[in-house]
């Protein structure tokens, strides 16, 4: 992903999604904060190895791996809503259901790197899934020439453009867009995810409302990160990029310089850093220096002065991180936020999982035992920011304090349901395997290998079906709860054949509960 310059100026009339700057009295040039609709080539700061010869994927060579599907045949498509750089984006219709969604259609006659980003693009929007400020992933298909990103239509339209359209915005409704923003950036980070290309254009609107929530979008520049992960690439657009990225060694706080950025042109209608020349651009970056001085600056509020310092700290050791940005007074006192938030993603599943019955449950402890390395990426990071202590295993108030930390309000009583559902050998901790069978989406749940070695584990004589007895072991293996065993075994034996074959145990798994 290349960086790409937003500013130009007005020579005849102001051109398309611009956002006027207010520039001091003396200064004569006008200027227009201009959302690039795509990003451009820029020259690094630094020298960069001789490019290597570009090389394009095969049309037939399998991205997702998994089969084609011949995407006209599940979606009636639509006309477009947008394009950029990786790919065209359609409204579409679900000829089973007749729901409207967005589809994103990338050609996959890119070079190879490209194409490995859009693989990453789609781990990411299934690992966080069911979050309640980030658009929801329906699916990804593929047929010979393109991959196609089936997600929630969110009809709002862009941040930009209401910004666009209101002019300004008080220091109230700033408080409101910021805190949806902050809390996404500290979700993500939690869920060990960073977006590193965060601007108005990928925050979109639900719906057309006033008060409709935003959904953060895009993650085709985004990376999975552990404790001590240092990144090098270039990424962003040139007026969000944070100082570290211009220093090649950038980490997950890049994304809250991005939404300080986002926060200062929100309050004041100018970027932090401007010029007329990307060297100008970067220059300013790396100086540092902040302009609290010109209007509007000596009518806003101390506190949001405050705030925009802490997330524009140069140092990224010395930034403010997201979860601390929540507690700042600013974002608390105006963003007229409510004590109870949505459940976060790591809830709703848990929520979900309790309600499962135990031949479910151990079935997703034994997919969790087995998914791959590649797929435990932000898993990983999930459960150790559960785990403060470290011991390898998570305690009721450990989980009580994670959930919390995620903006979850939940009583005692819920809690000790959620703990005693996670907790599957009744060890009074949940270890690793019992937290991700318990928080993992849905997505690498219904991957077809993953539901086999499941069946496998219950069917002890490999003959092609679980008998009652082969439940019952398996069940009590794991201190179950042995009264049970019958009802659940009736319920999944949908044909009363005394047996669970497997098209009856994918059945049980692909069900909500």
């Amino acid at each position: 992903m290349k960086m790409g310059v937003g500013f130009s100026k007005v020579l005849t009339k102001k051109p398309e999604h611009e956002i006027p700057i207010n520039a001091s009295p003396d200064y004569t040039p006008q200027l227009t904060y201009k959302q690039p609709r795509k990003n451009l080539l820029i020259a690094p700061p630094l020298p960069l190895p001789p490019p290597k010869p570009t090389e394009c994927c095969s049309q037939t060579e399998p991205v997702l791996g998994k089969p084609y599907v011949k995407i006209k045949q599940m979606y009636e498509m639509k006309e477009e809503l947008g394009r950029g750089k990786f790919g065209v984006t359609y409204l579409c219709v679900e000829k089973a259901t007749g729901r409207a969604y967005a589809c994103k259609s990338i050609a996959k006659k890119k070079p190879p790197q490209e194409m490995e980003d859009v693989r990453m693009e789609v781990v990411i929007l299934q690992h966080l899934s069911e979050q309640h400020n980030i658009v929801e992933f329906k699916g990804a298909y593929e047929d010979r020439k393109n991959v196609h990103l089936v997600m929630e239509l969110c009809s709002g339209g862009e941040l930009f453009d209401r910004i666009v359209a209101k002019g300004n915005y008080t220091e109230r409704q700033a408080a409101k867009i910021m805190r949806q923003i902050v809390n996404v950036v500290h979700v993500c980070h939690f869920m060990g995810v960073m977006h590193r290309d965060l601007k108005p254009e990928n925050f979109l609107f639900a719906t057309k409302d006033e008060d409709a929530p935003l959904k953060l979008t895009d993650f085709g520049s985004s990376v999975f990160f552990h404790k001590g992960k240092v990144c090098t690439d270039f990424v962003g657009n040139a007026y969000y990029v944070a100082p570290e990225v211009l220093k090649r060694s950038h980490g997950k706080e890049i994304d809250v310089w991005n939404a300080g950025v986002i926060l200062y042109i929100l309050l004041s209608g100018v970027p932090p850093f401007w010029a007329e020349t990307e060297k100008g651009i970067f220059d300013a970056i790396l100086g540092g220096k902040l302009d609290m001085d010109s209007e509007p600056w000596p009518s806003i509020s101390e506190a949001a002065k405050d705030l925009v310092r802490k997330m524009l700290t140069c140092d990224p050791k010395e930034r403010i991180t997201a979860a601390d940005a929540l507690e700042h007074p600013w974002l608390k006192e105006g963003g007229e936020a409510s004590d109870k938030l949505p459940d976060s993603a790591v809830l709703i599943r848990m929520k979900r999982f309790r309600a499962m019955n135990q031949m479910k449950k151990l079935a997703l402890k034994v997919i969790a035992e087995n998914i791959s390395e590649k797929e435990t990426k932000g898993l990983i990071q999930m459960f150790n920011n559960m785990d403060t202590d470290g011991s390898g295993t998570i305690t009721f108030e450990e989980l009580k304090s994670g959930l919390f930390r995620l903006g979850s309000l939940v009583n005692e009583s819920e809690m000790k349901q959620l703990m005693d559902a996670a907790d599957i050998d009744k060890s009074r901790t949940i270890d690793y395997f019992e937290f991700i069978a318990a928080t993992m989406d849905r997505h690498k749940v219904e991957k077809e290998e993953s539901l086999f070695k499941a069946f496998q584990y219950f069917d002890k004589d490999n003959n092609g079906y679980i008998t009652r007895d082969e439940l019952r072991e398996a069940i009590t293996e794991h201190q179950g709860d042995e009264a049970a065993i019958d009802e659940v075994f009736n319920d999944v034996d949908s044909d009363k054949d005394g047996k669970i074959d497997y098209h009856e145990f994918m059945t049980m798994m692909k069900n909500e509960c």
